[in-house]
């Protein structure tokens, strides 16, 4: 008993069986059936070599005057599964069948044919499931029947159903590895802890384990969201060096899953050793990188995949997102440039790209990229908000109002709208409308710093003193490090002469030189390697 992963084997045993049961299948009368077996013995010879046009010639011919022979027939299924001919091997089995209820051969041959084809019939598992149980109501104790079937209804959901299929096996037969791991996946699916956990013990220990029987079970545990029983599952194989590329790739996605971010990192590292120019294991490690915030590793792991693929869009995309969290503004305009001139109407690249531009000198470069996003999204508020800022970044502020106006009701984007229509009273020294919608930007979202910095700044320029550093000082307990508000507050103590001018001072200028350090360490970040 061996669970079918891949189709070749799947065609050796079809070809196993078919070679064996031949001269087994009962035919009318002993001699009919000797003549069968000594015309037709070559057949599974002809079948082992690729030779399947003589193999089809001879069966063809002697079913012309044998027509219901049921060994013949399964034969025939099995060079038509070896040719790809799926709905011909299905018929040739049921015609053995229907030949002989009776006979093994097809209904297990027929049955694996179902589990290889799910791409060529949606209802394969179901009709491979019903297969297995008709062979079993005459045979009810055949382990390949039982074990496939149990198989196939874990996969079709039906975890109850395939633990009863399990325990008609014979008790040796259960405790091999291939068993156990159907009954972990059974048992997690329904909910059965004890009896998952107690399994999976009884799994890792088998000593017939090998990893398909770990990795088999997974899509399962992942439908189950059960990330606890997967990482018992890869972790095991990894400690008995049973783990490939593949184990290791999805163990250290388990990991990120349940946010151990150091273990996800060391696992992906490890599967990054024995493939390391896998780009899908390289952008695995960027991500954890860039969750662990380590934005330095995860540009080295991007810069080595960048140069596998340099025409992947996906990878100048996430260069261009990480940089921005660096404040690279222009490395993430270059690589965000890049990735829509690979990819030109991906909507996400367009966006990312419009936000960066506008914050260039020639904003209203942005705006094309941001039109783009507004036709591939229409119905994103987050693409006309952005869209109304770039207006308002090119100074066009009619335009800018005219967009924004419209969003500013929206609880989705009446934050954002209302910030921008104040900063457009501001820049016109239209000071009342200013502080109303920075108001109303502050009722939609009371943590926006940026607001508050605007309002301090309005205050500032009216001489209001007090209520500018109140303001101020509200918008760096939300954002220390907020360029605006620093700046702002270090104008407002110099003016008013207070003892913290030069305090504050020095702090604008550490966060002016903080910036310029990230940029300068942009060179080197691009020479790490994972």
């Amino acid at each position: 008993m061996r669970h079918v992963r891949e189709g070749s084997k799947l065609r050796r045993q079809l070809l196993l069986l078919a070679a064996i049961l031949l001269v087994s299948a009962p035919a009318a009368g002993a001699a009919p059936q000797a003549r069968a077996a000594d015309e037709l013995q070559q057949v599974p010879q002809l079948i082992q070599s690729g030779k399947l046009g003589e193999a089809k010639s001879l069966l063809s011919e002697y079913l012309k005057t044998n027509p219901t022979h049921p060994g013949a027939l399964n034969l025939l299924g099995v060079v038509e599964a070896q040719e790809g001919d799926y709905r011909g091997a299905e018929a040739s089995f049921e015609k053995a069948i229907a030949a002989d209820p009776r006979f093994t051969g097809p209904y297990l041959n027929l049955g694996r044919l179902y589990q290889e084809n799910p791409s060529k019939d949606p209802q394969a598992w179901k009709k491979g499931a019903a297969t297995y149980e008709r062979l079993l109501k005459f045979e009810p104790g055949n382990p390949e029947a039982s074990y496939q079937g149990a198989l196939l209804r874990m996969q079709l959901g039906d975890y109850a159903a395939s633990l009863v299929h399990l325990s008609h096996l014979p008790r040796e037969l259960q405790e091999r590895a291939q068993a156990l791991a159907v009954r972990c996946a059974d048992y997690a699916a329904l909910q059965n802890r004890t009896q998952a956990d107690a399994t999976q013990e009884q799994l890792l220990a088998s000593p017939d384990l090998v990893e398909a029987d770990v990795t088999s079970i997974l899509p399962i545990l992942a439908s189950r969201k059960d990330t606890s029983l997967a990482l018992k599952l890869l972790r095991g194989l990894e400690t008995r060096q049973l783990a490939s590329f593949d184990s290791l790739h999805s163990l250290g996605l388990q990991y990120r899953s349940a946010g151990r971010l150091a273990e996800a990192r060391q696992a992906l590292e490890a599967a990054a050793q024995l493939q390391p120019n896998s780009v899908p294991a390289l952008l695995d490690l960027a991500r954890v990188a860039d969750d662990q915030k380590d934005y330095t590793g995860a540009l080295g792991y991007l810069a080595h995949a960048r140069e596998l693929e340099p025409n992947n869009g996906s990878i100048h995309f996430f260069w261009g997102i990480v940089c921005i969290e660096q404040d690279l503004a222009e490395e993430a305009y270059q690589s965000l440039k890049k990735a829509v001139a690979l990819d030109p109407h991906n909507a996400y690249y367009n966006y990312a790209l419009g936000v960066v531009t506008m914050q260039r000198k020639e904003a209203s470069e942005s705006i094309p990229y941001l039109k783009k996003y507004c036709e591939l999204k229409p119905h994103d508020p987050r693409g006309r908000l952005a869209l109304g800022v770039a207006y308002f970044n090119s100074l066009d502020d009619e335009s800018a109002e005219k967009v924004l106006s419209t969003m500013a009701n929206d609880p989705q984007t009446a934050a954002g709208a209302n910030f921008y229509l104040g900063r457009i009273a501001n820049r016109q020294s239209r000071y009342p409308e200013a502080l109303r919608h920075l108001k109303l930007a502050l009722q939609a979202r009371p943590d926006y710093a940026d607001a508050y910095a605007e309002l301090g700044l309005i205050h500032l320029k009216q001489r209001e003193y007090a209520p500018a550093e109140e303001a101020l000082e509200k918008a760096l307990q939300l954002r220390p490090d907020s360029y605006a508000a620093n700046l702002n507050l270090m104008i407002l103590y110099q003016r008013t002469k207070n003892p913290k001018a030069e305090e504050q001072s020095k702090r604008f200028e550490q966060l002016k030189e903080e910036r310029a350090q990230r940029a300068n360490e942009f060179i080197r970040t691009i020479e790490v390697r994972p």
